[in-house]
């Protein structure tokens, strides 16, 4: 059940195929295509390497590899980095818990590449250590191309010293670099596939690609777990998909989805990137006070808003919470999207940025002021418009001791048939607890780790409770997943619940995770899984719920549901929402 530090046997030394150089060019002529029906599958691609002179960029890249498979360390550097981080990651790949991470048993060294060189923050504490307190210290991030494996170091360049290493198996660091995103863009503004299926000589302004990376089922990229991106070209109500293998530098396949009608309006611009967040809730706690509630929050680089040492009444009640990543898959058929991982807009890994500060809101009702709600929104640099998108944490405290944990998407994506998947994860405080699941007739405790599905099916309470916490003292929680009963649109949460051991002399998922697990899988795969290996004893024991809600975007008019337009409003277009919200309500045990 702890991470992963698994070292295979796999060295990837692909060599691109050779191909024919690309047709002529025909003139530009721009189509409206015919709408295709969304059982369309989409079409794999001849696997073709385009011509050096039709990607300059590749053949840039194909000399580098060279360059560095004759090395006997085929290690590449990231360029564009200051003295500081030059001196972290040569630091990092010359510490030997480094070098055993990346070479076979039979001491080789695999390709592997330097993605990116991060000042350490509060977020990073738990890997970091007191080592790092009150210096600069960076976290490097290295990717293994041969077992898709990242590789991270804590490390003081001052100091000379590589303080944690840690592997983490079948992870892929959040941000691709931008030279591989642009050599990604070029082959395929480069791909004769591309030209026919848009029926028009591509060019650059028809792209558009996040900075995140993109994850692929039933495609070459799946099966071998290869580094792959997808520009993205968008055209009329529509986007065309091309996925790019980015170790043979060929395209997998290309696939259509649609926009909705607005797709190409334009948008009021937002503020991106404010320097205040990063200076007052990235770079330093927050205490927070209220109706008889404690605690501490701070932004951190990928798993959104954190909230640590939460009290009620002085009682411990939480270690932390978190929203680790958010999961978008765009085909129920053939698996492919994108974990999001939210944070800070600067010195960050995220995809989706938080672009204010947290706010708090009054919870009120009929009956008046019944607590406060603590809440952070991320978005996309353009959302709403498509490949764009919008989310909000939301923490909300209860003056009779309940609290529920939310997330809300505000869509818009890059199609109409996204399933989200949040992955939350929740460390309750007390190190006693017993877990148990209701039945029908009554309580069952769970003795081993394990997780469990809501369906229509499940069991409740008559007050609507599916678990409970208690701890020695039989105090504790009672759990209420959503389904559709608090009044702010959710149509139920269909969650994955994983209640895993949480030893607080283990990490656990405590530091901030790249994106965790597969963005498409429709199964309990949603990364929280890999913890319960082996499973471990739940009785009297530390605590952490991973909650993994699943929410079903739509733009059916009258009836949508994760989901953001445009409307002229004034003269100006400005967003409208139509938000998605899940999250389970804790309620103390005896206080319903």
């Amino acid at each position: 059940m702890v991470s992963t530090l698994v070292f295979l046997l796999l060295v990837a030394c692909s060599q691109p195929a050779v191909s024919p150089s690309p047709p002529p060019a025909p003139a530009r002529t721009p189509v409206v295509r015919p709408i295709t029906p969304p059982a369309d599958p989409g079409r794999l691609a001849l696997r073709a390497t385009p011509s050096p002179d039709a990607a300059p960029l590749l053949a840039e890249r194909l000399a580098q590899v060279e360059r560095a498979l004759v090395r006997a360390e085929p290690l590449m550097a990231l360029e564009g980095l200051d003295t500081a981080q030059q001196t972290a990651w040569q630091l990092a790949i010359a510490d030997e818990r480094v070098r055993q991470a990346l070479v076979t048993a039979d001491g080789r060294m695999v390709r592997s590449e330097v993605f990116g060189v991060y000042p350490l923050g509060p977020a990073d504490d738990a890997l970091a250590g007191a080592e790092c307190q009150n210096r600069a210290c960076y976290r490097v991030e290295l990717y293994d191309y041969a077992r898709n494996r990242t590789v991270i170091a804590i490390v003081e360049p001052q100091a000379q010293r590589v303080y944690r290493v840690a592997a983490l198996d079948d992870t892929q660091p959040t941000v691709v670099p931008r030279h591989l995103l642009d050599l990604a863009a070029q082959i395929a503004l480069a791909s004769p596939d591309v030209r026919k299926e848009l029926d028009l000589p591509p060019d650059q302004s028809m792209i558009q690609q996040p900075q995140m990376k993109v994850q692929f089922q039933a495609t070459a990229c799946e099966r071998s777990r290869r580094l792959c991106t997808a520009p993205i070209f968008v055209w009329g109500d529509r986007a065309l998909w091309v996925i790019v293998d980015l170790v043979d530098y060929t395209i997998i396949g290309l696939r259509w989805t649609d926009l909705g009608a607005s797709s190409r309006r334009p948008v009021t611009e937002q503020r991106l990137q404010d320097d205040v967040v990063t200076a007052r809730f990235c770079d330093q706690k927050t205490d927070l006070r209220r109706s008889g509630w404690s605690l501490r929050y701070l932004l951190t680089s990928t798993d959104g808003l954190r909230i640590e040492d939460v009290r009620f009444n002085e009682t411990p009640v939480l270690r932390s919470a978190k929203l680790v990543d958010v999961h978008i898959s765009y085909s129920q058929q053939e698996g492919f999207g994108y974990s999001d991982a939210l944070g800070c807009p600067a010195f960050s890994a995220a995809a989706v940025v938080a672009w204010d500060g947290p706010q708090i809101e009054a919870i009120r009702s009929a009956n008046g002021v019944e607590g406060f709600a603590l809440v952070q929104r991320f978005r996309s640099e353009f959302w709403p418009t498509p490949c764009n998108y919008a989310y909000r944490q939301r923490y909300e405290f209860y003056q009779d001791g309940s609290f529920r944990i939310v997330f809300v998407s505000e869509g818009r994506g890059c199609g109409n048939d996204g399933m989200y998947r949040p992955v939350m994860r929740i460390a309750m405080a007390d190190d006693q607890y017993t877990f148990s699941e209701w039945d029908g007739a009554g309580w069952r405790d769970w003795t081993t780790e394990g997780w469990q599905v809501q369906r229509d099916t499940t069991l409740y309470t008559p007050e609507g409770f599916q678990y409970r916490i208690v701890n020695g003292a039989r105090r504790g929680w009672h759990i209420a997943p959503g389904r559709g009963q608090f009044g702010d649109g959710g149509r139920g949460d269909y969650a994955y619940l994983y209640a895993v051991r949480g030893d607080a002399d283990r990490d656990e998922g405590e530091s901030d995770l790249p994106t965790l697990g597969d963005c498409c899988n429709t199964d309990e795969r949603q990364g929280p899984e890999r913890f319960l290996t082996p499973p471990e004893s739940l009785e009297r024991a530390p605590l952490v719920i991973w909650y993994v809600p699943q929410l079903k975007n739509s733009d059916t008019p009258g009836a949508e549901y994760c989901w953001a337009d445009s409307v002229l409003n004034d003269g100006v277009f400005v967003p409208r929402i139509w938000p998605c919200a899940a999250g389970p309500l804790f309620v103390p045990v005896g206080g319903e």
